[in-house]
């Protein structure tokens, strides 16, 4: 009876032991899971980038042509023969004597006359009456133009006009490293509603002195 009292006992306090395992693994599972805390997102602006402002662009009010340029790679020029024959260019705006056999370019009121490094040009457009300070100020903004000496007055064509001069220098040959100088005399004048500019330039060392005075006295503007 004892032994059997025992095993009672022994199985009793197993079951105990058994529900109270049950009971604590229940407690486990019904505890809430830890809290988790997350941070709140922020989203950063998106950066903005400003470009910085395009550069203006000037535009010369006078509108007056650039430079006349000689090329390093043209035939060595002369003077103008003495018994150069001149024939009339006629224009619709303007006439003018210009040497025969020259290469002429261009058209209208934008006219080239050429041999080799001699070249005249005939610009016309529109315009405010030239004066020795307004073309003296043109010279000097000229790409690479240099002015010799001041500008002068004289009579063209029945009307008053502005003469200056000044210098350029071409690129350099190419082979020889040689470039060419021109010497470039300016003429401006303002008729009939017309601004017209007269460039004439020869090669230093070249006298183009009793050709181009022809030329310049024989401009008519229309």
């Amino acid at each position: 009876m004892v032994c059997h009292g025992a095993r009672i006992v022994i199985r009793a306090s197993t079951l105990l032991l058994v529900c109270l395992l049950l009971a604590a693994c229940g407690s486990k599972k019904a505890q809430a899971p830890p809290a988790t805390t997350t941070a709140p997102t922020t989203t950063a602006p998106a950066a903005t980038t400003t470009s910085p402002a395009a550069p203006t662009t000037t535009t010369s009010a006078s509108n007056a042509p650039g430079a006349l340029q000689g090329e390093a790679a043209t035939a060595a020029a002369g003077d103008i023969p003495d018994n150069q024959v001149f024939v009339a260019y006629p224009g619709n705006s303007f006439t003018m004597k210009f040497p025969e056999g020259w290469a002429q370019s261009g058209a209208g009121n934008n006219v080239t006359f050429r041999d080799k490094n001699n070249i005249v040009r005939v610009v016309i457009g529109s315009g405010a009456t030239p004066t020795a300070a307004s073309v003296q100020k043109e010279i000097a903004g000229l790409k690479g133009a240099k002015a010799k000496g001041s500008p002068t007055t004289l009579k063209l064509d029945g009307v008053p006009a502005i003469k200056a001069t000044y210098e350029t220098t071409s690129a350099p040959n190419a082979v020889t490293g040689k470039t060419v100088t021109l010497t470039v005399d300016r003429y401006e004048l303002a008729k009939n509603g017309k601004r017209v500019i007269v460039d004439l330039g020869s090669p230093v060392g070249v006298d183009n002195v009793d050709a181009y005075r022809l030329m310049i006295q024989s401009l008519r503007v229309k």
